[in-house]
């Protein structure tokens, strides 16, 4: 996209002073995303567009973002840098739709840092105190939010989807992924019974982020403190627990997400008891009791939904996760299910840990 188009797009938003450039951010599987710097001590801005086929209600997401910034506001000493800051267009709607197309701009944080991957304990350790920070600040929140994603981290949806897709297979993968096929369907019964217990209840719902990598967690770069999170696009209700999972499936993992090499994928239970306790910290007098023995569950409950996730998309024919090469797809379901596999034979001392950190 030309830098013409995209000064028009900012144009439409309520910023502050004149634009001087608009580069891009990052590589996200999902949205991109650009900054936009302003001209002399004016605030910068970050502009995305809005993947609308993964984000099929962009109003409703951008409503939610609004609702929870805007409790979180409430709560803490500095407002403008201690969550997301959203900035309106011009005629008062939280996004700017340009065709088929949503774009969406906050405010640049200054002054922070941010990490791709978690590589010591002590990283780790602060990724959960973020987590359970943001949780915490919104435990008492009580409106209510869209389903922006259907089904997002409902086991009982993905394998409504899952099934369709295996009926379909719609470019002639299924015959090949039998092994693979296999690893779901073996652990189909044991990951509904955990969900059935957040349809019933059991488990409750709050406030969750949904993707709570490391790199959606901001650093304070002059003191070095977790400042917010990031990257709301998937906040809605859900269990808490979600959030704890899909950490422990980034954090602990000591290879990459989609290492070609098997032999570099592990869980750190080091790294493990890290996050648990720095999360803990700031949630462990919000959660539940059912929250707690399950928390340690909650780490291979979203790790297989990832591998299954992963392998559907690579038997739809890569339609949802941008890829890179023809089988990165299929590349990252055997990493994350060695990462699950090492998660399964630690389970045991993963609960150990949760039990021990929850009692102090």
């Amino acid at each position: 996209m030309t830098q013409e188009k995209l000064q028009a797009i900012a144009a439409q938003f309520e910023l502050v002073g004149d634009i001087e450039s608009i580069k891009p951010l990052g590589e996200g599987f999902i949205n991109d995303t650009f900054v936009v710097k302003t001209v002399g001590d004016n605030p910068n801005y970050i502009l995305q567009r809005k993947n609308h086929n993964i984000f099929p209600d962009v109003p409703g997401m951008m409503d939610n973002i609004k609702a929870v910034t805007e409790h979180i506001k409430q709560k803490v000493a500095d407002p403008m840098r201690e969550t997301l800051t959203v900035i309106p267009a011009k005629d008062g709607k939280l996004y700017v739709q340009d065709g088929e197309n949503f774009w969406a701009v906050c405010l640049f944080i200054a002054d922070t840092a941010s990490y791709d991957r978690a590589d010591s304990p002590a990283l780790a350790y602060q990724g959960g105190v973020g987590i359970g920070r943001f949780q915490a600040l919104l435990s008492d929140f009580d409106k209510p939010l869209n389903e922006t994603i259907k089904g997002f981290h409902n086991i009982r949806w993905r394998f409504q989807q899952w099934d369709e897709t295996i009926a379909k297979d719609p470019v002639g993968r299924v015959k090949e992924l039998q092994e693979e096929i296999s690893w779901i369907e073996s652990r189909r019964e044991e990951m509904l019974s955990f969900w059935s217990l957040v349809e019933d209840g059991t488990i409750p719902t709050h406030v969750t982020h949904n993707d709570t990598k490391i790199s959606n967690i901001l650093f304070d770069k002059p003191t070095g403190n977790v400042l917010c999170a990031i990257d709301l696009d998937t906040v809605m209700s859900s269990t808490s627990l979600n959030d704890f999972g899909d950490a422990i499936r980034s954090y602990t993992n000591t290879g990459a997400e989609d290492d070609k090499c098997l032999d570099n994928v592990e869980m750190s239970i080091d790294m493990f008891r890290a996050y648990a306790e720095g999360y803990l910290s700031e949630q462990r007098a919000t959660m539940t009791q059912s929250e707690l023995d399950w928390l340690a569950f909650s780490g291979r409950y979203i790790t297989f939904e990832q591998v299954l996730r992963f392998l559907m998309d690579y038997i739809d024919g890569d339609n949802y996760y941008k890829t890179a090469y023809a089988d990165h797809n299929l590349v990252r379901t055997h990493a994350q299910y060695k990462l699950l596999q090492s998660m399964e034979r630690q389970y045991d001392e993963m609960c150990a840990i949760v039990k021990e950190l929850s009692a102090k």
